[in-house]
């Protein structure tokens, strides 16, 4: 019996921390020649999880560029990838999400007549500029995939609605909850412990995560205004803010909090302490994708800052609300989570639509029996 060879692709943060429990579990797999190839479209916050969960890429593109353009990464992950994929000749390739790297790659396995198998398949805004160019992407994708991996219900109903085979989709639930369990087991990192011990017990944590292009300009400075009002108006509360090194981030956020008393700028952390942050929290105020999924497992309540999401599961459910990049509602929203105990435990309380920990396994045993 010929060995199964499996490439698996990835070049940002967010997708090698849903990828490394796929990773892991087809490694206990002997009959499995597994690839691992990054074209680190983001290169030191994809190498931090690398290091977490022990993983060695065996094709490292290394394609970052500082102020790099969508054509340009777009034009070079395919042509690297094309040249990649005609050298190794993987019998299917997998992607995860929906960033540049994951387009262009599932574009590179279609001219190269080779199975595409899509992680976290299915999910949609249903507009087509927002999240951009997120939303386009994995419409593509979507296009040339043979085996949708899809997180929820939700997901699999809106490929069905677009003409995908019902045979080629896989209800898995979602592998980001299968890591962020993986981290909870470990240890918590001395960086957690030490800022820990600098907050009073009775304080509130917020969380912020804010980085989405969509969100660049007026809207951002929108949401620092927004902030900076409810930590004024709320002496309980203590902002965590991990910055992005974006510019287009940073500007808006040092210029309008950078001083305010019980606002924490931080550089951006390592995915653990990330996780431990998300449950040292009260709430979370984010525009990531990931983090409307993982809070919810630790009973944290998310206000999401954007207009709309292509992870409807959770508004349904109540694990997060939509308050968008306005100034008005990110403090109304905020403050009645902190003081309205009803509301708030309506939300902490709600059951994760993302998963039980156990995608990884799912996937991994759909592509060795087929």
């Amino acid at each position: 019996m010929r060995m199964k060879k499996i490439m698996i692709v990835f070049g940002t943060r967010p997708e090698a921390i849903k990828m490394a429990p796929i990773i892991l579990e087809l490694k206990k797999y002997a009959a499995v020649d597994v690839k691992i190839c990054v074209t680190a479209q983001h290169r030191e916050m994809l190498d931090q999880v690398l290091k977490l969960f022990e993983i060695k890429p065996d094709i490292d593109l290394n394609l970052m560029k500082h102020n790099q353009t969508l054509p340009d990464l777009t034009s070079n992950v395919l042509l690297k990838m094309d040249e990649i994929l005609k050298k190794e000749r993987p019998d299917v390739i997998l992607i995860q999400g929906d960033t540049t790297t994951v387009m262009a790659t599932a574009l590179a396995a279609f001219y190269n007549n080779i199975i595409v198998g899509h992680v976290e398949a299915g999910l949609r805004s249903f507009n087509i500029k927002s999240p951009f160019p997120e939303e386009f992407n994995r419409r593509v994708v979507s296009l040339i995939t043979k085996y949708h991996f899809a997180p929820t219900m939700r997901a699999k109903e809106n490929l069905l609605k677009e003409g995908v085979n019902e045979e080629n989709i896989y209800l898995t639930g979602n592998t980001v909850i299968d890591s962020l369990y993986y981290i909870l087991k470990k240890p918590v990192p001395d960086y957690v412990k030490q800022l820990k011990n600098k907050i009073s017990k009775d304080s509130k944590i917020i969380l912020v995560t804010a980085h989405r292009r969509e969100n660049f300009g007026e809207r951002f400075f929108n949401i620092c205004r927004g902030i900076k009002k409810v930590v004024e108006r709320n002496k309980e509360v203590i902002v965590l803010y991990p910055v992005h090194y974006n510019p287009n981030v940073r500007e808006p956020v040092y210029s309008i909090l950078k001083g305010i008393d019980r606002v924490l700028l931080i550089e951006p952390v390592e995915y653990d302490v990330l996780v431990h942050l998300i449950n040292l929290s009260y709430l979370i105020l984010t525009d990531s994708g990931g983090i409307q999924e993982e809070a919810p497992s630790l009973g944290k309540p998310v206000l999401v800052l954007r207009t709309e999401t292509e992870r409807p599961e959770g508004i349904e459910a109540g694990t997060a609300k939509l308050v968008g990049p306005y100034e008005d509602k990110i403090i109304d929203e905020t403050e009645r989570l902190l003081h309205d105990n009803v509301e708030y435990n309506r939300m902490a309380k709600a059951i994760n639509p993302y998963g039980d920990g156990k995608a990884s396994k799912r996937i991994v045993s759909i592509l060795i029996d087929e």
